[in-house]
């Protein structure tokens, strides 16, 4: 019997029974004396159970004056404790400050769990690492107000800054999911202003207000439909198909990446690699395109294809 399943059975018996008796216990956990010494150690000194003996009718009880009579829901193995704290860890790098607060009464608890069991909550800090590139800075304030609407189901009022027209719009939206994408975060939610589902980056989003309205609900295989149909961040249903050839060389990078759900992929004879991927706005698309340099050349459609070349042009241009 693991270590988990012995203390869940010692809380059941404690549950049936105001006192047990160490008979009791060792038989229903089949454990040894030894065995069963440190359960009850562990019970007392990692799980804080007010375990009490009484020597006079020889049997274990709890301390009904102590307000910790309840046995905490789960246990533990070391494994379990270093994925958790590590996931802590992840995500307070994701976002720091964004639920560090909210987990430290967690942590700590975490935290003597694993000194208890001669592991360090230090060596995970050193040991976890994760990397951004191009990450943009968001208020702490907006985004927990955002995702508080979004959970709670309610309508945000907001000031929203249309970047390509450099102005700012009012707008009351409806957010439907938070979405995490290359090292930002976006929320995807229906624009009261344009009647119609849209997806605003967080980093360009101030004077949020929670509104008493309830949030307009979009039919889940709707949202997927027009957020998740095209390339990239941008909302839509696909309006052209783009066709990418990458070099042998590049293909054995690419040909393990997901550009798309729907992608369709396929080695040429010569050991390239073809591409084809649905996209309803090229901005984000011509950018990735571009990072291959030579490695990658757009068969169609001829409008992308012709961008891609005027672009590079462009940019050999500005080295003569």
């Amino acid at each position: 019997m693991s270590d988990s399943a012995r203390l869940y059975a010692y809380k059941a018996l404690f549950e049936a029974k105001r006192l047990v008796t160490r008979a009791d216990m060792m038989e229903v956990a089949e454990v040894s004396l030894a065995t069963f010494k440190r359960d009850i150690a562990k019970l007392r000194d990692q799980m804080g159970m007010p375990i009490l003996f009484d020597h006079d009718r020889g049997g274990y009880y709890l301390d009904r004056n102590n307000q910790s009579t309840e046995m905490p829901g789960l246990w533990f193995s070391p494994e379990e404790l270093v994925a958790l704290l590590t996931i802590q860890r992840l995500i307070e790098q994701l976002e720091p400050g964004l639920v560090g607060l909210k987990l430290r009464p967690i942590q700590k608890k975490l935290s003597e769990l694993l000194r208890a069991k001669g592991l360090g909550e230090e060596e995970i800090a050193r040991r976890v690492r994760m990397t951004f590139a191009g990450k943009r800075h968001i208020e702490l304030k907006s985004f927990e107000q955002i995702a508080l609407a979004t959970i709670s189901r309610k309508r945000i009022r907001m000031n929203h800054l249309n970047r390509q027209r450099s102005e700012r719009i009012e707008r009351v939206i409806s957010p439907q999911t938070l979405v995490h994408y290359r090292d930002n975060w976006y929320v995807d939610a229906w624009c009261h202003l344009r009647n119609e589902l849209r997806s605003f980056s967080l980093d360009v989003i101030d004077d949020v207000g929670i509104l008493d309205e309830q949030a307009k609900d979009v039919d889940e295989a709707e949202l997927r439909r027009v957020t998740r149909a095209s390339y990239g961040i941008f909302a839509g249903q696909p309006t052209d198909w783009a066709v990418l050839r990458f070099s042998k060389h590049r293909a054995q990078w690419v040909e393990g990446e997901q550009w798309h759900p729907q992608q369709m992929a396929a080695r040429e004879p010569d050991g390239s690699y073809l591409l084809k991927i649905p996209y309803s706005d090229d901005r984000e698309l011509l950018g990735d395109i571009l990072r291959f340099g030579s490695d990658v050349q757009v068969l169609e459609p001829k409008e992308l294809r012709s961008k891609v070349q005027r672009t590079l042009l462009e940019a050999a241009a500005k080295y003569i």
